[in-house]
């Protein structure tokens, strides 16, 4: 008897035993059961819960493999650690668990799509994006856009200021310009609205990010480490750059940034254009990139 004949005759044979009603019933449940893990898996998809998922998947696989090829000492180790397994995760990832119970909290999560916005409107966007990324890497000026996700911004250490704006290559090169009270801060896409600008995002805390690593990129990398996109333009190099899953990926000109952005925009988990901005919780330091530069300046006045 093969693998699958073993897994669906004992189903079958129930399935014959009931009544009409009852299937129907157990058919609805199975459904339910079915739509909520695709959704829960679109929410998880690029982001660090879908690399959750995958190593909980290749532990249970390992386990079961360590009791069927009779490794005794492998299969009892990772059942002692089993019981460990939930709080652990709710202990190291507790924002992403906080997230998907927002969003399964929204009537949205529900019935929309995975790119709300459309094809043709995502691709308007990244082609406007893409514009005042390459005009902004001409001029070198520094700029952070964030093509965030979540319907939520409780991770940033400050939501900056609402924009409410429909995307646009002339307002967002307006938004970094040097002159603007705004431009050291990162600007929030999320659908095709530009949600706020002058946030500060905390930085990432992985160990192994060259600590050459401007602020930027730091912070961009953070944004990533939770399910973001961002882009970044160096105003020392002009360098444009991306960042998703916690990579950073250097060297983007027009043509391969606009299909970079799409591939990586179409692949993001649903998302709805935020309709206001709530206080933060601010459990990380306050990193600015205008304490930066008044870093840099202190040092310069003391030599």
């Amino acid at each position: 008897m093969s693998v699958i004949e073993a897994v669906f005759k004992p189903l079958l044979v129930t399935l014959s035993e009931l009544d009409v009603a009852s299937t129907l019933v157990l058919l609805v449940d199975i459904l339910a059961v079915a739509y909520l893990l695709y959704r829960l898996i679109l929410l998880a998809k690029g982001t660090r819960a879908w690399q959750i998922m995958s190593g909980l998947f290749l532990f249970f696989l390992l386990m079961y493999i360590s009791g069927k090829l009779g490794l005794t000492t492998l299969n009892w180790l990772m059942r002692q650690v089993l019981p460990l397994g939930p709080v652990a995760l709710v202990i190291l990832f507790y924002p992403e668990l906080r997230h998907v119970l927002e969003e399964m909290g929204r009537l949205g999560f529900w019935g929309q799509s995975i790119n709300p916005t459309g094809r043709e409107n995502l691709t308007a966007v990244v082609n406007e994006v893409v514009r005042a990324a390459t005009e902004m890497a001409r001029q070198k000026i520094g700029a952070l856009i964030v093509f965030e996700p979540y319907p939520s911004l409780d991770y940033y250490v400050s939501p900056g200021v609402p924009v409410d704006a429909k995307v646009s290559a002339r307002l967002l090169t307006s938004l970094f310009y040097p002159g603007n009270p705004l431009h050291d801060g990162a600007v929030v896409i999320c659908g095709d609205r530009i949600v706020a600008a002058g946030c500060t995002l905390p930085l990432t805390e992985n160990p192994m990010i060259d600590q050459n690593v401007h602020m930027r990129h730091k912070a961009a990398i953070a944004a990533s480490e939770r399910g973001a996109v961002a882009l970044v333009v160096s105003e020392e190099t002009g360098i444009i750059s991306v960042a998703f899953s916690g990579r950073l990926q250097r060297g983007f000109r027009e043509d391969t940034l606009r299909e970079r952005l799409i591939n990586l925009l179409s692949a993001q988990p649903p998302r709805q254009a935020l309709e206001s901005l709530r206080q933060t919780m601010r459990w990380r330091p306050a990193w600015t990139f205008g304490r930066r530069q008044q870093e840099q300046s202190a040092r310069t006045g003391r030599r």
